[in-house]
């Protein structure tokens, strides 16, 4: 018995050492396919250390419990109920599209590529154009900016002016290149993924690249608890029975 108990303490610590190193692959026997750990490793990364060591407490104890999830149904369901509805909420998205197709899909009737791509498009543009880091792009556009024409004998204030112009245009445009970049390539992606229930293709869709950006996109309007809120919808998700 107390051997037992060791095996599982090691094992646990195993799990949570892994997560805050953020290893490609979960430790051996596992219960976590590479999408959930890609997913799991980007969320703990995002909690601050005492709540994600318990989160991650929860995570492997669900997943001794219950076992590794089938298909992609928990993505769908997570999607549906959590990172949807938090969104709308924080970027002002209309998800109404993508949110019927994640939960036809939860019940079993996914659609095909070309319906996601159409629904998955504009959700990504508006997010990844939400995630942009303006404050640091526009605060470098405008040192760059303001340097250049004061070393063309500008005087201070014109300097600075010049450098908030062009700051702001700047940093609009490369925002909507950035969101338009990821969209373009994301969106092909999981389309066809979630069309055809693939996992390996869901977890070649940098997964946790997109929960960073969720967090950024929300945090910006929120109170910061994003990370929270989608750690505690997964888990949710992982459990949901059929509707």
């Amino acid at each position: 018995m107390a051997h037992t108990a060791s095996t599982t303490a090691d094992a646990m610590e195993a799990f949570r050492t892994a997560l805050r190193a953020q290893t490609a692959e979960p430790p051996p026997a596992t219960e976590a396919p590479t999408w959930l750990w890609r997913l799991a490793t980007a969320l703990h990364g995002e909690l601050p250390p005492p709540d994600a060591d318990a989160w991650a407490t929860r995570l492997r104890d669900l997943l001794r419990t219950a076992g590794a999830p089938a298909g992609l149904r928990a993505v769908h369901v997570w999607q549906t109920d959590t990172v949807l509805p938090l969104l709308a909420e924080a970027v002002d998205i209309d998800t109404a599209a993508s949110a019927d197709l994640h939960r036809a899909a939860a019940r079993g009737a996914t659609a095909d590529r070309d319906t996601w791509r159409a629904a998955l498009h504009p959700v990504l543009l508006c997010l990844h154009e939400a995630a942009y880091d303006r404050a640091s792009a526009y605060a470098e556009g405008h040192a760059g900016a303001r340097d250049y024409a004061l070393a063309n004998g500008h005087s201070a204030a014109e300097a600075d002016a010049y450098g908030h112009e062009y700051a702001r245009l700047s940093s609009g445009a490369n925002a909507r290149a950035f969101a338009e970049t990821h969209a373009e390539a994301l969106g092909p992606a999981l389309a066809a993924a979630y069309a055809a229930d693939d996992c390996p293709a869901y977890a070649d869709t940098y997964p946790g690249a997109q929960v960073r950006a969720v967090v950024r996109a929300s945090t910006a309007r929120d109170d910061g608890s994003a990370a929270q809120h989608l750690a505690e919808g997964l888990l949710t998700a992982l459990t949901a029975p059929r509707r």
